[in-house]
């Protein structure tokens, strides 16, 4: 099938009315967690995961796309009005946003940052829409050995390149794959650390660790403080959102680098939307002809990051559809949901599943369509739902995360897991460690598990085959330059700190 008859396909689901009732609620509830702070995409999945089991696959990943990029829209506006990141990747936005903010021009702000995002967006789905089939084309050629170390690439990249800490969150990469060997081993039929309890037969509730690791400590975490003081925003109104001639002419190539950073740094995996809107920030301040103006209102600090962001979070569901390798912690989240509907993402994926690829792929024009439509005029709206206090709003997500993790399975066992979890990602936050690392390795695990058990199966035992396939050796390679780097930069960042003082003292 051609580029044109498999977007027919996919527009036959997308465009249907569950199609769009679908993508509507998704984009509406992203935008929603963008604005809200403290929540983020990570902790809104996972609570709203229970309900994806009660619709088809097709209408679930559309909802759940939705609520991922919706909300790399909305955690603009809290960033550019109020100085508050929705959620990480908002961080930059806020540098340039908020001056802008504070010099009246918060309206033109919010309507470049909406275009940036809306071409962002666009960009970063022409290229997963182009390079989906050929990457999977490729990835057929895979055996176990490329699998295994592709996957092992994508857990190292994530722990070393987007942590601040490596060590940290390599033992967050190493506790999620030891969570992964719960249930019974699929070669020997023997159940593994389940303790007796029948439930844990099929391993521990994928939606119950996720739900308890990023939505209950988030939740614990700000239902302990008091309502801080939110300042109520101005007024915007249409007209203040007109930007001049000067605001296009500033913002064009901005957007258009953003889209490109973003797009690469989206496809890759272990680095996602953060990462590219920092990378993207940083770019447009070193080609600018007066860096000054960055940090007090420079429209093309807002303008690249939304564009990189948005164009990041289409290019990450490259490698996860195509290949079954999640491009960031929320990839990893869909790739469990994937599971769980029976779906397996690779190379036979879009070949054997067109119509559920596609439709995903055409919803994701819809949703981009549909949030600008959400964000220019409705701005005011979102804005308002800001002065809610906390107190109201926790009870209400705390009763319905235990229903809906409960639905998934009937299973009190799930409840107890979810407390469990949520105690321990409050610690874990206490102790400045990232669970995102820990849920890449419990999703990756037996999958990393079952393709080096088949690779020692087809090689005889011989553990040098990893490394006498090509494309596995050079996985591998990848992986030690990621490492020796990494060792490199804290061995220079640690002699700099010494360095300084001394420094000081003569």
């Amino acid at each position: 099938m051609d580029l044109f008859s498999n977007m027919a396909l996919g527009m036959g689901v997308a465009f249907s009315t569950q199609g769009l009732f679908y993508c509507f609620v998704g984009v509406s509830l992203g935008t929603l967690v963008g604005v809200l702070p403290g929540l983020g995409p990570m902790a809104s999945i996972a609570m709203l995961l229970p309900l994806t089991y009660h619709v088809s696959p097709a209408f679930a990943l559309i909802l759940l796309a939705g609520i991922y990029y919706g909300a790399a829209y909305g955690g603009r506006i809290t960033s550019i009005l109020l100085n508050l990141a929705g959620e990480a990747s908002s961080a930059v936005t806020l540098i340039d946003g908020y001056p802008m903010a504070r010099q009246g021009r918060a309206g033109v702000a919010l309507f470049i940052t909406a275009i940036a995002s809306f071409v962002g967006g666009i960009f970063g789905l022409i290229l997963l829409a182009a390079f989906s089939q050929p990457l999977a084309e490729l990835a057929i050629r895979f055996s176990a050995q490329e699998y295994f170390s592709l996957m092992l690439l994508g857990l190292v990249a994530a722990a070393l390149l987007a942590s601040e800490s490596p060590f940290r969150a390599l033992t967050m990469v190493v506790f999620g794959l030891v969570l992964g060997l719960v249930g019974i081993d699929l070669n020997s039929g023997t159940a593994r650390f389940t303790f007796g309890v029948p439930a844990l037969y099929d391993g521990l509730s994928l939606v119950a660790i996720a739900v308890g690791l990023f939505g209950l400590p988030e939740v614990m975490a700000t239902a302990g403080s008091k309502d801080r003081a939110r300042p109520a925003p101005g007024r915007i109104t249409l007209k203040s959102l007109a930007p001049t001639r000067a605001d296009w002419k500033q913002s064009l190539m901005p957007i258009v680098r953003g889209s490109a950073i973003g797009s690469f740094f989206g496809a890759l995996p272990g680095t996602g939307g953060v990462t590219a809107s920092f990378m993207s920030y940083a770019v447009e301040k070193r080609v600018a002809k007066d860096p000054s103006r960055f940090g007090r209102g420079a429209i093309e600090g807002v303008a690249s990051p939304e564009a990189a962001n948005n164009s990041a979070v289409q290019t990450s569901f490259i490698p996860t559809l195509s290949l079954g390798i999640p491009g960031d912690p929320v990839m990893a989240l869909m790739l469990g949901v994937m599971m769980v509907h029976n779906i397996l993402p690779g190379p036979n994926f879009i070949a054997g599943q067109p119509e559920l690829f596609w439709s995903l792929v055409m919803s994701f024009l819809i949703g981009n369509i549909m949030l600008v439509i959400l964000n220019v005029p409705m701005i005011g709206l979102w804005v308002r739902i800001l002065l809610i206090p906390y107190r109201v709003l926790f009870p209400v997500i705390i009763a319905l995360v235990c229903i809906g993790v409960y639905s998934v399975a009937n299973q009190v066992v799930d409840l107890y897991v979810l407390i469990a979890f949520g105690l321990l990602g409050y610690i874990l936050k206490l102790l400045r460690f990232q669970v995102a690392p820990l849920l890449l390795g419990l999703v990756l695990g037996p999958m990393l598990e079952e393709n080096i058990r088949r690779a020692m199966v087809i090689a005889g035992g011989d553990f040098s085959s990893f490394f006498t396939r090509p494309l596995s050796a050079a996985f591998l390679a990848c992986i030690a330059a990621i490492v020796l780097w990494t060792a490199i930069s804290r061995l220079r960042g640690r002699h700099r700190a010494l360095a300084t003082p001394a420094e000081g003292a003569g």
